[in-house]
């Protein structure tokens, strides 16, 4: 079984409290989902600098489709989605490439 450990730090540089601080993250291959996850920090005070850690099981993932990903740079995609008290306020997008070194 794999895990993975992500610890996040979230700056609440304004003066007002987050009450509820939460991400959405997805990873895609070729438009087909390969992993989705879905973080709550809850509260975060304000003017502070708040630290939360994850640990969640990754899914496995076919030696097949590891190959694809390699020979595939950049079809490796993720949507990470950022929201406070239910209303999204920001919206990232990336691009992987896994075949650094050949």
């Amino acid at each position: 079984k794999q895990w993975y450990q992500r610890r996040v730090a979230i700056t609440a540089g304004g003066d007002k409290p987050v009450n509820s601080f939460r991400m959405v993250e997805r990873h895609y291959f070729k438009d087909q989902v390969i992993k989705s996850f879905d973080f709550d920090f809850g509260f975060c005070m304000p003017s502070s600098l708040n630290t939360c850690e994850h640990i969640y099981d990754l899914p496995a993932l076919s030696q097949e489709l590891m190959r694809e990903m390699v020979q595939n740079p950049f079809q490796t995609k993720s949507d990470s989605f950022y929201f406070v008290d239910g209303k999204l306020i920001m919206h990232n997008k990336a691009d992987y490439a896994y075949n650094a070194g050949m």
